[in-house]
């Protein structure tokens, strides 16, 4: 399995989970309490989400070929 399988394998779970985090941020930062602590959590869960779509931007995983016959 490459990187870039596995990185699409955790795509998903990555997105749901950082959509869970960013969305507990938001709560609690609506407390002027914890206003600053929230932003931090909500910022951390948008990275979460966008670490797949980061990472292939970034150049950290290549993406497989697209079209290559094996050979016979």
């Amino acid at each position: 399995m490459t990187a870039y399988q596995l990185l699409q394998m955790l795509g998903y779970a990555l997105n749901l989970l950082g959509l869970l985090v960013c969305i507990g941020g938001l709560t609690l930062a609506r407390r002027p309490r914890h206003r600053l602590a929230g932003r931090l959590l909500a910022a951390l869960g948008f990275v979460i989400a966008a670490s797949p779509v980061l990472v292939q931007l970034l150049g950290l995983v290549e993406p497989a070929p697209v079209g290559a016959l094996p050979p016979s």
